[in-house]
């Protein structure tokens, strides 16, 4: 067998965020894209966009059990699970094929080569590609880019190998709706799965080792959402996870806790645990590529590894594991690639986030632990849903705004969100956090429309206290 060595201007390893790096201005440069799985990686194929389509089609599932309240008797006739999940991969699929098929046939990508294998590092600038015939081809470049994404982490739990259990890589392409589902895990994967399950009538139970749900939130709304998602799940908190097995179509999850030893059954199992960067998988220490504790590859401002020349963007490098952050950093490696003398920096100062669960979180900035832990001076003021008058038409009586802003500028150090289109009721903070407007000219300087949601912004800001 021939073993071919090939060099290139550019190799970009991953076809999430990475893929969208090359434009025209790319023409003139000879390029490698290595691609192990599927196109468009795990944003577009496991992650954010159909987990959303999921969670809205929840959303109206679990409409008609709070309609009541409001004079409206509603009711669910029956949930079409194939329907549903049908419906979302009918559309996100065919997008996936198509990013393939573009870059793999069309004419605009001439220069483009895609190795659609798995590659290792064997060297600095040296990846070792291994196809699916097993055939293996060496490919080197004075620029990488490693936009290799992560998955899912599967902890050591005995017997659970065996057992069948699904991540959020497979869970949205179940044959059928199960009857009980039990989640271990206790961060947004967890919470938006719980959701989005319950909502289609499945009874769920949610294991978690720690005392509280989303615990990396604020605390004020970990505490608020952990009670609310008590009242409709299961949920074991202070659990430890000891061994799983199997007793024919039910999945015995054995767990220890504050009263003892107990057990919970179920259909189905669904590990959200976390996820860990690619990053051995790809061997990046041979390419002399430095890593993290946690195994994220470690780049300066300029997303640039300690290989001059090797960058690194998305969920391999960022702890974030963010697809907007994932989509600022490829911009940034972008600019940087066809610009070497002028470089820019990437911009993490005020990265939000948010839950899709139910209610939705959404944050930006610090957390009032974390100020405190630094021994910074702040103020906290909280406005509740149920205060505003569209949150009387929700009848919202468990959602809230909390600001966190320097008594002595104004300035906005956090924000935290859970309620009702918590997502986009966060994005002005977002704004005036990244643009430097104070908590005084922002709720004075602009007219807010009543009675609209974002006035649970507007009073939030208003009951700050400042210098």
């Amino acid at each position: 067998m021939i073993h071919v060595v090939r060099n290139f201007d550019l190799v970009i390893i991953g076809t999430g965020s990475g893929n969208s790096i090359l434009d025209p201005r790319f023409a003139g440069w000879d390029v490698a894209v290595v691609e192990k799985g599927t196109f468009g990686g795990t944003c577009l194929n496991v992650g954010c966009i159909p987990t959303k389509m999921f969670v809205h089609t929840a959303d109206v599932a679990a409409t008609p059990a709070g309609s009541s309240r409001l004079g409206v008797d509603e009711h669910v006739d029956r949930v079409r699970w194939p329907d549903i999940r049908d419906r979302i991969f009918g559309r996100i699929d065919p997008i996936a094929a198509g990013g393939r098929e573009y870059r793999v046939n069309n004419a605009d990508n001439k220069n483009v080569t895609v190795y659609e294998g798995e590659g290792r590092f064997t060297a600095p600038k040296t990846l070792l590609v291994t196809l699916p015939d097993g055939t293996q081809e060496t490919v080197t470049a004075d620029k990488f880019v490693l936009a290799a994404g992560g998955r899912p982490v599967i902890p050591d739990v005995p017997g659970l190998a065996d057992v069948g259990f699904h991540t959020s890589d497979t869970i949205m392409r179940l044959a059928e709706l199960p009857r009980r589902l039990t989640i271990m895990g206790s961060g947004f994967i967890a919470a938006e799965f719980a959701h989005v399950f319950s909502s289609f009538g499945v009874e769920v139970t949610v294991v978690a080792r720690s005392g509280a749900l989303l615990r990396s939130e604020d605390d004020a709304v970990s505490a608020r959402f952990t009670e609310l998602a008590s009242a409709k799940w299961d949920v074991r908190l202070d659990r430890k996870t000891v061994r799983a097995d199997r007793d024919g179509d039910v999945i015995r999850v054995h767990l220890e806790g504050p009263g003892g030893a107990e057990t919970v059954e179920s259909d189905v199992l669904l590990v959200a645990v976390g996820r860990t960067p690619n990053s051995d998988l790809l061997d990046v220490t041979a390419g002399g590529i430095t890593t993290a504790p946690s195994g994220h590859v470690l780049v300066d401002d300029y997303q640039q590894t300690v290989v001059d020349g090797v960058y690194a963007l998305g969920d391999i490098s960022s702890p974030y594991e963010l697809k907007h952050v994932a989509n600022h950093e490829a911009r940034i490696v972008q600019h940087n690639l066809l610009n070497p003398n002028a470089r820019r920096a990437a911009d993490h100062r005020f990265v939000p986030h948010a839950v899709f669960t139910s209610p939705q979180i959404a944050a930006v900035g610090l957390t009032e632990r974390e100020l405190k832990a630094a021994g910074t001076r702040y103020v906290s003021a909280v406005q509740d849903y149920a205060g505003i008058a569209y949150g009387w038409a929700m009848e919202d009586t468990t959602g809230f705004v909390k600001l966190l802003a320097d008594p002595g500028t104004g300035l906005l150090l956090g924000a935290h969100v859970i309620g009702p289109q918590a997502s986009t009721v966060i994005q002005p903070l977002i704004q005036a956090m990244s643009f430097g407007l104070d908590a005084h000219r922002m709720a004075g300087g602009q007219y807010w429309i009543h009675p609209g949601m974002p006035e649970v912004v507007e009073n939030a800001l208003l009951n700050l206290t400042l210098d």
